[in-house]
């Protein structure tokens, strides 16, 4: 089974001044806060149908993502890509016989609203989520 690419979900950026952050994309570019998850250090905004994430590379999520960004470290977690006709078991098993290595699966928050998705990586190691 072929996946369908339904669009982009979210983006994830692993952020050292989240304030700062929110500021400029509420302020200077017209995003809306959309939910806070203060617990984990990230603040999701709303651009248009797709949410754009901030997470703070202190806080708990953030940490999770090494150095903070700069020359060393990366600043985006992952690319999260809706899936038409999403069906967890197909869709790992669809990767598994890609050679892929499946991350986490479970129920998460998107620009959607909640749903069930999973983390794998891309060749060169970028993070990726695929969720219905």
């Amino acid at each position: 089974m072929p996946l369908s690419i339904a669009g982009l979900d979210h983006l994830v950026l692993r952020v050292k001044d989240l304030a700062a952050m929110e500021r400029f994309y509420v302020e200077v570019l017209g995003l809306s806060v959309e939910r806070r998850a203060d617990q984990i250090g990230m603040v999701q905004l709303r651009a248009g149908p797709q949410l754009l994430d901030l997470v703070d590379a202190g806080g708990l999520l953030g940490r999770q993502g090494g150095a903070p960004p700069g020359a060393q470290g990366r600043n985006l977690d992952h690319v999260c890509f809706n899936i038409e006709g999403f069906d967890l078991a197909a869709v790992v098993a669809h990767l598994e016989a890609h050679g892929v290595q499946v991350g986490e699966s479970g129920r998460r928050y998107g620009a959607k609203g909640f749903g069930v998705s999973v983390y794998l990586t891309d060749p060169e190691g970028n993070g990726l989520e695929l969720r219905g």
